[in-house]
């Protein structure tokens, strides 16, 4: 993919990650954690696999003969983070949630540099602090000293636990490059389905849901669950996780963008601070010059 095609799809993810905060505080006051994430991804299996088969042409044999990888997948990215995320819901404000998350970039920076050897330049890093205190901005409201006066509570630290585990799916997917991105959507979810299906029948499930609940559960199963896993899962693949990962600082930036939409006011430090978050991405998304050395055993080799 071209350049402008990548930052296209990242941005298209985290809008579609941006209305799954939105909705699913208003979808997990009808349904558990456990119920939200089964049908999201229900919902999804449904389109994902034709899709695959029609966009990717997959051998599936093969696939599944990477059904171990695929099943951390799984457990990491599809079942683990949706279910922390959905109930930290319960528990905190969609603000301090977004703040916690807030600090995922900067998490997937540090771990792709320690693990995936990952070269992050001055320019980039630069990026990134300015995109971090766009986001800050967005979320106190220009008062950034209220960061230190807001009470923290137990959905705060699941969220803690929300992005550590992202942060593993993004890293580990790095590694899945010879599997197309839709076909190993496609398994991770169906595994997901399969794993969580017993505890539905432990649990039951209560089809009487509000038209509220109806909308933001196909909602969140089709676009952050079909649009935005694809869409970032290819753009890891090409771009590297350290580099994607500074564009979930958009998430916030859109969520006040339908915050608005739905009738909520933006104050001036907001828009301050969602242009921060766009100039954040801009510079961390330039390409890292190799030194000299490097060069000459490029050209040596």
């Amino acid at each position: 993919m071209k350049k402008y095609q990548v930052i296209s799809l990242l941005m298209l993810a985290n809008l579609f990650w941006a209305g799954n905060y939105v909705f699913g505080k208003y979808v997990v006051s009808d349904m558990t954690p456990v119920q939200m994430t089964f049908t999201r991804w229900l919902i999804a299996i449904i389109l994902l696999f034709p899709i695959a088969q029609w966009v990717e042409h997959p051998d599936w044999k093969n696939v599944w003969k990477q059904w171990k990888s695929l099943l951390i997948l799984s457990i990491l990215g599809v079942i683990g983070y949706n279910l922390l995320l959905y109930e930290a819901l319960r528990f905190t404000t969609s603000m301090n949630a977004a703040l916690v998350n807030s600090m995922n970039p900067a998490l997937i920076v540090l771990f792709s540099v320690l693990f995936l050897s990952e070269r992050i330049s001055l320019t980039n890093g630069v990026g990134l602090f300015i995109s971090l205190i766009g986001v800050l901005l967005v979320l106190t409201n220009g008062q950034l000293l209220n960061l230190f006066f807001i009470h923290y509570n137990l959905g705060d630290l699941i969220m803690i636990a929300v992005i550590l585990l992202w942060t593993l799916y993004t890293i580990y997917g790095k590694r899945m490059r010879h599997i197309p991105p839709i076909t190993s959507t496609a398994i991770t979810a169906l595994m997901a389905v399969i794993i969580l299906f017993p505890f539905i029948l432990i649990q039951g499930y209560d089809f009487h849901l509000s038209k509220q609940a109806i909308s933001g559960i196909i909602y969140i199963g089709l676009f952050p669950s079909v649009g935005s896993f694809i869409f970032w899962n290819a753009s890891v693949r090409h771009i590297g996780a350290s580099k994607a990962g500074i564009y979930l600082n958009l998430i916030t930036v859109f969520t006040a963008i339908i915050s608005i939409l739905l009738g909520k006011g933006m104050t001036f430090a907001q828009i301050i601070g969602g242009l921060l978050v766009f100039l954040g991405v801009y510079l961390s998304n330039q390409k890292v010059k190799p030194k000299p050395e490097e060069s000459h055993q490029a050209i040596a080799k």
